[in-house]
């Protein structure tokens, strides 16, 4: 979805709905918000640390005239989600200049980024340039404001002993007894020192600057040795100034290409695809498409891709797609792999520190080399310089898109691009996330499934749905679960837990059975509300089981649906009837989602009170095992001390709040402790080698 692509809201009462929605959705992460009117028009982009707390602030609490001029006319909003403040504030510049917001008019400015540069001359020297030239010298940034770029300029004046005039002058100047320059205007350097030099630089501004930061701790640690206080602040100062100046950032490349990223995120069987788009290698755009898959994600995401740039005959240069799911699993799973791997194929992501540390190496052994890492006259986005490791071919389908379209395609591993290709996966995953929670909020929407699935399935409503599912492990501590949802909507308070009784061993069919006899035996005794619908998580068995239940047992003719789950446990069939048979319901459908809802609550409250169930069992069990401890004081304990480890850890005089003596107390602390004890031993030596 291009950020100017949704249609204009009709009324601000139903803009007032809509933008509160959204402010219950905003994520605790830094990015760029795009404030739009009512014809749809942005007029105010700004950048958050947080972005739930910063767009929030614009609708609560008092205002300024001109910040309540703006408040005013915002009808919508958009935002992008970043990887940090300092791409965030890029980010901003990118999109103002773009879209011309009449409310960031003080925000504009023409000016570039800064960069610093390492000429290609005879002489070398450094210099804080704004514009990227192709005249082989190696630039580096960009950085966020000019003041980030001198004083890095000047750290690294401090440190190596480059020119710093324009024209050579007739004799030394005062950098050289600063020990500053190496005076070429008077003394001969050999090539091979500027080649150290330069080399050494280009590492420090590659991302090794681990290695500089070590050397200048070890020297300030000599110098304070040495009562030389004023030398190891000086030297204290270089290291903070490192740290606090060679943030990376990523939103703007400096070889000014035209790129498309990619990125996409599957859930619940709909799959968001976000595209950012940049050009002139600044990241102006984005558009988002959110629609069902039916294939294998990966695959549906290639077809997409190639459907896009059929309709689209405005090609960019190169086009960065996120890796193979396969080669994503193997970098997982093998640690040399995950030194190449980059963005999950789903939206997330690897071990990032990992990913780091393995680039960070990877460029000191490229400057080790002789490999500056930064293209002559084309800079680094991240302001390291460091090239991007990439899958040129990015798999069969990566290698007919690139040959079909005859532009570069590329699969990064690492650096920069590979940032940006996480970076549209991120965001493709909050929009996704995003469009769910803003249909559970819909209660109009809401509604409609509901109305729409009892078309579906014939009767005359689907007002009240009560859906059940059951949980045990082979047979140990069954239990079943009931779900109410009203009008589309959980209604928690209706939710009840069922203590399996009659059943023993994994017979799904029979605890069906036993719980839909004892749910609805007690509607009929009590006068409690009849559901419209009842959901059953399963397949034709359990659909039979409860029907029998219902029918023959208890005289009710309750319509009964089941859901039925495919190889990869998800859902994939309704059915109905007695025989079952399944109901056409597109999987795109709101309908569908409904049901897809249910069917995760329902298990997931199964399952979280069959664990709850599992864990009371195992600490009866403990105790029980203790001989002179039975049901009564095995209640006492727990209701006393609260859990398991609050009575290992107690003495035997606190056992006396529930009438036990010290023998007895002694002979608990004793069990429980050497339980522990060989627990603690057993899991010690089964732990895996590392």
């Amino acid at each position: 979805m291009d950020v100017q692509a949704n249609p204009p809201l009709p009324s601000r009462e139903q803009a007032a709905e809509h933008i509160r929605n959204k402010l219950a959705l905003l994520p605790d992460q830094p990015g760029c918000y795009l404030m739009k009117n009512a014809e749809g028009v942005i007029i105010y982009v700004g950048k958050a640390k947080v972005l739930k707390n910063r767009v929030r602030s614009y609708f609560i609490g008092s205002h300024n005239g001109k910040t309540q001029r703006l408040v005013s006319e915002i009808r919508d909003f958009e935002y992008i989600v970043t990887g940090s403040n300092m791409e965030a504030l890029i980010l901003e510049c990118n999109l103002i200049k773009e879209h011309m917001p009449r409310y960031n008019v003080l925000l504009k400015d023409d000016k570039s980024f800064p960069y610093i540069k390492i000429t290609s001359e005879k002489h070398p020297k450094l210099e804080v340039v704004r514009r990227v030239l192709k005249d082989k010298g190696k630039y580096f940034g960009p950085y966020p404001n000019a003041f980030a770029a001198q004083e890095t300029k000047k750290l690294l004046d401090r440190l190596y002993p480059l020119r710093k005039c324009n024209t050579l002058p007739d004799k030394v100047c005062l950098y050289y007894h600063l020990g500053q320059c190496v005076a070429p205007c008077e003394y001969p350097v050999e090539p091979s020192e500027y080649e150290r030099m330069v080399s050494e630089v280009t590492r420090f501004l590659n991302g090794g600057h681990g290695d500089i930061k070590r050397e200048l701790q070890r020297k300030m640690e000599a110098a304070a040795g040495e009562l030389e206080f004023e030398r190891a602040r000086e030297y204290r100062d270089q290291i903070q100034a490192i740290e606090s100046l060679m943030e990376k950032q990523k939103i703007t490349m400096t070889d000014a290409k035209d790129r498309d990223v990619f990125g996409y995120a599957v859930d619940k069987g709909w799959m968001c695809v976000q595209i950012l788009y940049m050009r002139q290698g600044k990241m102006i755009q984005r558009h988002v498409s959110v629609f069902p898959y039916y294939g294998e994600a990966y695959e549906d995401f290639m077809t997409y891709v190639a459907q896009y740039y059929s309709e689209n005959p405005a090609l960019p240069r190169e086009v960065l797609l996120p890796v193979t799911p396969g080669d994503a699993a193997e970098a997982e799973s093998a640690p040399a792999a995950a030194e190449g791997a980059g963005v999950m194929a789903a939206g997330g992501k690897l071990n990032d520190a990992l990913i780091e540390r393995v680039a960070a190496s990877a460029d000191e052994t490229e400057a080790a080399e002789g490999d500056s890492g930064a293209a002559e006259g084309e800079g680094d986005a991240s302001g390291a310089g460091a090239s991007d490791a990439s899958d040129e071919s990015g798999g069969e389908l990566g290698e007919s898109l690139r040959s079909w379209l005859k532009i570069k395609v590329s699969v990064p591993r690492r650096g920069s691009k590979r940032h940006l290709v996480a970076m549209a996966a991120d965001n493709a995953k909050v929009a996704l996330e995003e469009k769910f929670r803003m249909i559970e909020r819909d209660q109009e929407r809401s509604v409609k499934a509901s109305e729409g699935l009892a078309e579906w399935l014939g009767i005359p409503s689907a007002h009240r749905i009560e859906a059940f599912d059951n949980s045990n492990m082979q047979g140990a501590s069954p239990v079943s679960a009931m779900v109410v949802f009203t009008d589309g909507k959980p209604d928690r308070k209706e939710y009840r837990k069922y203590n399996v009784r009659t059943v023993t061993g994994p017979d799904d069919y029979e605890t069906m059975r036993e719980v839909v006899r004892r749910r609805y035996e007690r509607v009929l005794k009590e006068g409690l509300q009849m559901p419209d619908l009842i959901v059953i998580d399963g397949g034709r068995g359990q659909i039979g089981a409860a029907i029998d239940v219902l029918q023959n047992e208890l005289g009710l003719f309750v319509p009964v649906c089941g859901l039925a789950k495919d190889a990869k446990h998800r859902t994939a069939q309704l059915l109905v009837g007695d025989p079952a048979e399944v109901v056409p319901l597109p999987r795109d459908s709101q309908e569908f989602y409904l049901l897809q809802r249910i069917q995760d609550e329902v298990h997931r409250f199964a399952i979280t009170f069959h664990r709850e169930k599992r864990g009371k069992s195992m600490i009866a069990s403990k105790l029980d095992a203790i001989p002179g401890i039975g049901e009564k004081r095995r209640k006492q304990l727990l209701k006393h001390f609260g859990s398991l480890k609050a009575i290992r850890e107690a003495s035997p005089a606190d056992f006396k709040a529930v009438s036990i003596g010290e023998a007895l107390a002694a002979r608990i602390l004793a069990a429980l402790n050497e339980e522990e004890g060989g627990e603690t031993a057993e899991t010690e030596s089964s732990a895996p080698s590392v």
